[in-house]
């Protein structure tokens, strides 16, 4: 832990180093991320629910396919681009939506936005987010999808998607898969909350402060989301937005098909990092039954235990989309700002582009199926 300052409040962060441009990979990231975040930060963004099974698993699974190159292939030319709901990007990489971005780093989430549109992305943008939507909005020129929690007070949910809506957001993301929070137990023994000058931003009215014992994000989930959400609410979101409706948290195929039945313009196969219900199935390996499953009608996005490009090359030859980053995001903000968050996007972007033409995959379409064999065990 860093040491108090005089007012006897430990420092939001230590001092920031600009060594994006020596580190290589994510898990060097993690690692500089490490060394200048609070332990309880850390903790936070780091663990999974319970025991972590899931979360081992989740990077597990990328380990447990091989990829089988194709050879005497031009790949003189790689072609990357591709287009979300609309959205022209650079690559199918895009950033996933996590809290609580100015525990990492000073400019948080205006940051990570900045970063994301100078990359090419899509940036969506937390509901707990420590910055505003509109002063996110404002801060980039990038497409931005906002990510949704459903509240008791529906008029609250009301206004979240009627800002976002009026702020220049490109899609809602219906966070599905948390009815309730999953037990994150670095988070209970480290009485996890905000330091003091952190707030939830969209969210003014609420307190999630450091101090109690327990975890206050888990007091504030379960005194304010509304754990009877239902099918219906789908509906009734789609009524207040002409925004397109993502679901974000989904891992069967049924779910799969009565979310297209319900409106959905796009599915995101999740477990939510791991931190909810832990002994949940990794998403790369729940992915081509929720693809069979969409049959093409929507477009498939899966997020959790993305590292490396060839985890990018895995997931798009299973049928995905496009790759949603959460962890690797935090720990290049922590690490260095928006260069690092640039930095992290331009590494698995390159690392990609190298995947594909070692395995002799030109473009995006190319990639299919045939290319993966599962490891030997």
């Amino acid at each position: 832990m860093h040491s108090s300052d005089d007012s006897g409040n430990p420092p939001l962060h230590a001092p920031q180093r600009d060594a994006s441009s020596g580190l290589l990979t994510v898990r060097d990231f993690e690692k500089s991320a490490r060394a200048v975040l609070s332990a309880m930060a850390y903790d936070y963004y780091r663990s999974g629910a319970d025991a972590e099974r899931t979360l081992r698993e989740n990077l597990r699974a990328y380990r447990r396919w091989q990829i089988h190159s194709r050879v005497l292939v031009d790949v003189s030319r790689l072609t990357l681009e591709t287009e979300i709901l609309g959205a022209p990007v650079s690559m199918p990489i895009l950033i996933a939506p996590t809290a609580y971005h100015k525990l990492a780093h000073p400019e948080g989430e205006l940051a990570t936005a900045r970063a994301a549109a100078r990359a090419g992305t899509v940036y969506t943008v937390s509901t707990l987010a420590t910055t505003s939507l509109e002063d996110i909005a404002r801060a980039s020129n990038g497409p931005l999808w906002f990510q949704l929690y459903v509240h008791n007070d529906r008029e609250l949910t009301r206004s979240l998607v009627e800002r976002a809506e009026a702020a220049g957001y490109r899609a809602i993301v219906l966070t599905v898969d948390t009815p309730i929070l999953g037990r994150r137990l670095r988070d209970v023994r480290n009485g996890f909350g905000l330091p003091t000058g952190l707030v939830m931003a969209n969210l003014v009215n609420t307190n999630v402060a450091a101090g109690a014992s327990g975890s206050a994000l888990h007091r504030y989930i379960a005194s304010r989301h509304d754990a009877s959400l239902s099918w219906r609410d789908v509906d009734w979101l789609r009524g207040i937005t002409r925004l397109p409706l993502l679901l974000k948290g989904i891992v069967r195929p049924d779910d799969t098909l009565r979310a297209i039945d319900a409106g959905a313009a796009g599915i995101i196969v999740s477990n939510h990092g791991a931190r909810q219900l832990d002994g949940a199935p990794a998403t790369l390996d729940v992915l081509p039954r929720v693809v069979a499953a969409a049959s093409g009608r929507v477009p498939v996005l899966v997020d959790g235990g993305v590292r490396w490009g060839t985890d990018v090359l895995k997931a798009l030859a299973l049928g995905a989309r496009a790759v949603m980053l959460g962890r690797p995001v935090l720990w290049g903000l922590a690490a260095a700002g928006e260069a690092g968050v640039l930095r992290v996007l331009d590494i698995l972007r390159d690392e990609l582009a190298t995947a594909m033409a070692l395995s002799g995959c030109p473009s995006l379409a190319s990639i299919d199926r045939s290319l993966l064999e599962p490891r030997p065990r």
